[in-house]
């Protein structure tokens, strides 16, 4: 069997959104951004990753109609029963709930690394238990992940420190980021970005701008440091009718380049 390569799928998906849906939209505008000739389709590491075969596109999945976490579900696993890695492009962060599911299936617990200013770790938000604010708390009650680590939070409440504390997580906010901790994360490995984790300076297209955030390129440092193996990813939460210039477009899409190459890696 070949070595797993990365593969996009996208998740229009914003029902759970708790203030301004659009992220639904977000998965075309992303390629469109990848593609674009503004730029070029080489990761830093030097990967052609327009070469035949290499980035793989399973389209977006439809969720138009049916349960659409069981469709993310069942797309996810698709992608990994194809001996591929799923780069997925949201939709709002509820998918990453049911993305991590299909992986725990394929996979087992693992770590996940997780990029937000928010910990999206509320037992339930405005009376909806699926709300994206709330996936990660989905994620650790059903032992999806042997550890959650979490990277830019800064508009954390009381009762999602608690949250924390229950589940173990291990916070690195943006006060400890600036003294200069950083994660150390070993063996398999996913990885989720919320773009509002980064500062919105860098990615105005979101529907909860946060500022005093994670720069781009501290982002991809992230991303290209990771030790171990990085079974999946997801980008979330870009809403392009909030964008500016298309900028935000164009980070989610530098993003899923480096995500690809990290995953060509190992």
């Amino acid at each position: 069997m070949s070595q797993p390569g990365p593969r996009i799928i996208g998740l229009p998906y914003d029902l759970h959104s708790s203030y301004l849906r659009g992220a639904a939209d977000a998965p075309p505008v992303i390629r469109a951004a990848l593609r674009s000739s503004a730029g070029n389709m080489w990761s830093e590491d030097l990967r052609d990753l327009g070469a035949e075969g290499v980035l793989t596109d399973a389209g977006d999945v439809d969720l138009s109609a049916g349960d659409a976490g069981e469709r993310i579900e069942a797309g996810i696993a698709s992608v990994l029963a194809d001996n591929a890695r799923p780069i997925a492009l949201g939709g709002d962060h509820a998918v990453t709930y049911h993305v991590m599911r299909s992986v725990y299936v394929a996979h087992g617990p693992c770590t996940v690394l997780h990029v937000d200013a928010h910990p999206d770790l509320y037992e339930e938000f405005e009376g909806d238990r699926y709300s994206h604010a709330c996936p990660f708390a989905r994620v650790m009650e059903e032992r999806l992940a042997a550890r959650l680590v979490q990277v830019g939070i800064r508009a954390m409440t009381r009762h999602q420190r608690e949250q924390a504390d229950r589940y173990g997580v291990d916070v690195i906010d943006m006060r400890s980021w600036q003294s200069g901790m950083r994660p150390a994360i070993s063996g398999p490995v996913y990885m989720s970005i919320d773009l509002d984790g980064i500062d919105p300076a860098h990615t105005p297209g979101v529907s909860h701008r946060e500022p005093g955030g994670l720069t781009v390129r501290d982002v991809i440092g992230l991303v290209q440091g990771i030790e171990g193996t990085l079974l999946g990813a997801d980008i979330v939460e870009f809403n392009p009718s909030q964008d500016v210039g298309g900028l935000t477009a164009h980070v989610a899409a530098k993003l899923v380049k480096e995500i690809a190459a990290r995953m060509l890696s190992d």
